[in-house]
């Protein structure tokens, strides 16, 4: 199915290959094939110094391991119904606090 062999897989279940033919402008192809939905921010950052040529090989589970003041890897939600939406958003009952009479007006002279 395809012309590449499967080097390793991210805690999300994406599958991660390396082409096994013929090279692009001198460089082995790497690419990705996402589980569920298609989004470029679910490759954590260790993969996608690998997907990138950053790194030659993908970095161990040793060096990709969390350290205490890590948080961990979220995909962007902005469009799904995890997103982030502030008080007074329409998707929040649309009701913002009231003003708290400390804005004053610009008008020209």
């Amino acid at each position: 199915m395809l012309n590449g062999d499967l080097v390793g897989t991210d805690e999300f279940g994406n599958h991660y290959y390396r082409g096994k033919g013929k090279k692009l402008q001198g460089r082995e192809r790497r690419w990705v094939i996402y589980q569920g939905e298609v989004e470029a921010s679910k490759v954590p950052s260790e993969w996608h110094a690998w997907l990138h040529h950053t790194v030659a090989e993908p970095l161990t589970e040793e060096a990709a391991k969390s350290r205490s003041w890590q948080q961990a890897h979220v995909p962007n939600l902005t469009g799904t119904a995890h997103a982030y939406r502030p008080a007074g958003h329409e998707f929040k009952g649309g009701q913002r606090a009231a003003a708290t009479g400390d804005y004053e007006a610009w008008s020209p002279e």
